[in-house]
């Protein structure tokens, strides 16, 4: 089992880089290209710390290169001798470690949407995610299925639609994870029985967000029956209670040992959701002597 945490390390510190669109139009896609290099180069500097504190799963962000699905983009990053090199040595990290690489696309990546420019924006930054990934040999690209439009059947029916028209390359990296309001974790098997997809599910966004006469144990059992590799699966702990959305600085003990009572011995690696990112990783460790 794994334990991780995402995007940023706050002990560190890790200082990645972003611009304003406005900045691109006025310094050109040279400029995007510095940006990405020196985020590129501060994942390898985070892997780094993380191998020598025994972390060896990571949540890369999704703007370690900006615009890169913007049609402002005409800089064939994916085929840049600078960016292919800095990828490489990322792969070769993963690869000799053993690490768990994976980028969970931002909220406004919604393939559900009757609107068709913005299901189209959604496949061009899945695109994007899906290359990321498999140049630096990460596994996992998380998903939540959308908004509900006032039909949540009719929009469950049109993710089902979308998603089988994605590329085979964007589906074999895509995990579909409940959400804290709409979709439970019922709904995405659901959905993922229909597709074939794989799930992650996410334990907090269950306690906010599921059926009344749920059976989490069931839920647990048929979720790993979606993967055929090491599941991966979501951890927080409310800001001032169970049901907070909110994310407290770290993971409560009991959740964690709540969600491995439900695991009943079956190996998943899991991504800590907490403020305290890699802290709430080694304070965790520290406190059940992991």
């Amino acid at each position: 089992m794994k334990l991780g945490y995402a995007c940023i390390n706050m002990s560190m510190p890790s200082k990645f880089k972003s611009c304003r669109l406005k900045t691109v139009e006025e310094q050109g896609l040279g400029k995007v290209k510095e940006i990405a290099i020196h985020n590129l180069a501060e994942v390898i500097r985070v892997l780094e710390w993380n191998i020598t504190h025994d972390i060896y799963f990571f949540r890369m962000s999704s703007d370690l290169i900006p615009f890169a699905s913007h049609p402002i983009m005409t800089w064939e990053w994916q085929r840049d001798a600078d960016i292919l090199a800095l990828t490489a040595e990322i792969s070769r990290l993963r690869e000799l470690h053993d690490m768990r690489l994976s980028m969970h696309p931002g909220q406004y990546t919604i393939i559900n949407s009757p609107r068709e420019d913005v299901v189209e924006k959604a496949i061009a930054e899945l695109t994007y995610h899906q290359q990321l990934l498999d140049l630096v040999g990460g596994t996992d690209m998380i998903l939540h299925i959308g908004g509900a439009y006032g039909d949540k059947k009719s929009a469950s029916a049109r993710f089902i639609q979308a998603y089988n028209g994605l590329s085979e390359d964007i589906q074999r990296l895509l995990r579909l994870e409940n959400d804290d309001k709409t979709y439970t974790a019922m709904d995405v098997l659901g959905i993922a029985k229909a597709t074939g997809a794989t799930v992650c599910f996410d334990i907090h966004h269950h306690i906010c967000n599921h059926e009344a006469d749920v059976d989490v144990t069931q839920i647990v059992t048929d979720v790993f029956k979606t993967w055929k590799t090491t599941p991966k699966m979501h951890i927080s702990s409310g800001k001032t209670g169970p049901t907070d959305r909110s994310h407290h600085d770290l993971i409560h003990e009991t959740d964690f040992q709540y969600l491995m009572g439900l695991l009943a011995g079956r190996d998943a690696d899991i991504m800590f959701e907490a403020k305290q990112k890699e802290r709430s990783v080694l304070t965790l460790r520290e406190t059940v002597k992991w």
